[in-house]
């Protein structure tokens, strides 16, 4: 059994006490050494929680990454209490018991590996939905392999990873703020590895429930662009990205707000810029999805 520390970051609005509950108790199955869980009430009162969970009530809504990166410091500065970080979507429940000990052990057996993402299924179907496959081949979610990104609700975080780049953005609030942090570790050297055995079981939803998202989705592309790529990238990550909004024929008043995030874009902070460098590119590439797309 590996004696890696696991800790559980869990935001929430406070309206899904029942759904919560239900996770909680899920992380406190796991096998191995006890998984100590965080939970961030997100500009709202936390619900009910089991004896020995911590809770931390914020004044506002910090969006998700705001809100995980408190989380995150709740563990020591860039978690270091800990050596792996689980980020559960309040709504979720793990499909296993063993789910902390096959993180314990993936990444004491590869010290390359920095991010995991799980499998995300349907409790009622066992559905996984293809964007739920980090890759662009993602016809077969029950096959493993390396990523270039993770799903930002069901992924453990090798705590070293936080302390050498940073948490996630939090300017970004809602969106693409799993990519930024995804770039940033493959740019340090780190890997990412999408696991189909690590389940959290999820109702199938649509991103686009959120009144937000069209404009959060095109801004925070452009951020992501404009903060990671070689200038020489830039246009063309977000040309791509323009042709494919366009492919997918959204609504006149969805393309207006998609249209209205994307000029926001371009004309706000970003945050800081760290292009990544080229062998990084050629990297995101061998695996699959250079950052054109």
């Amino acid at each position: 059994m590996s004696g890696m520390k696991v800790g559980a970051v869990i935001i929430t609005m406070g309206n899904r006490p029942d759904e919560l509950r239900a996770l909680l108790d899920s992380v406190a199955k796991q096998d191995g050494d006890r998984v100590e869980a965080v939970v961030v009430g997100n500009g709202s009162p936390v619900p009910d929680v089991p004896e020995g969970v911590r809770t931390i009530e914020l004044p506002e809504n910090l969006g998700i990454p705001g809100g995980r990166n408190v989380g995150i410091e709740a563990f020591g500065p860039s978690g270091r209490d800990v050596d792996i970080l689980l980020f559960l979507d309040d709504d979720g429940l793990l499909a296993g018991h063993d789910t902390a000990e096959l993180c314990r052990r993936a990444f004491e057996a590869d010290p390359e590996l920095g991010i995991i993402s799980f499998r995300i299924a349907d409790p009622e179907t066992g559905i996984t939905q293809r964007r739920h496959v980090p890759r662009l081949r993602a016809s077969d979610p029950m096959r493993s392999s390396r990523v270039t990104t993770f799903l930002g609700g069901a992924n453990a975080v090798r705590t070293q990873v936080l302390a050498e780049v940073g948490g996630l953005p939090d300017e970004f609030f809602y969106a693409h703020e799993e990519t930024d942090l995804a770039w940033r570790a493959l740019d340090a050297g780190w890997m990412i590895d999408y696991r189909s055995d690590m389940v959290l079981y999820h109702p199938t939803t649509a991103p686009s429930r959120h009144a937000v998202y069209h404009r959060m989705v095109a801004r925070n592309r452009v951020w992501l662009a404009r903060r990671n790529l070689p200038r020489l990238l830039i246009p063309v990550y977000l040309g791509v990205w323009l042709l494919l909004t366009l492919l997918r024929r959204p609504s006149r008043s969805a393309l207006k707000a998609w249209f209205g995030g994307f000029r926001e874009g371009w004309t706000t902070p970003c945050g800081p810029r760290r292009p990544m460098k080229w062998r990084t590119v050629w990297r995101l590439t061998r695996l699959g999805r250079p950052p054109v797309i």
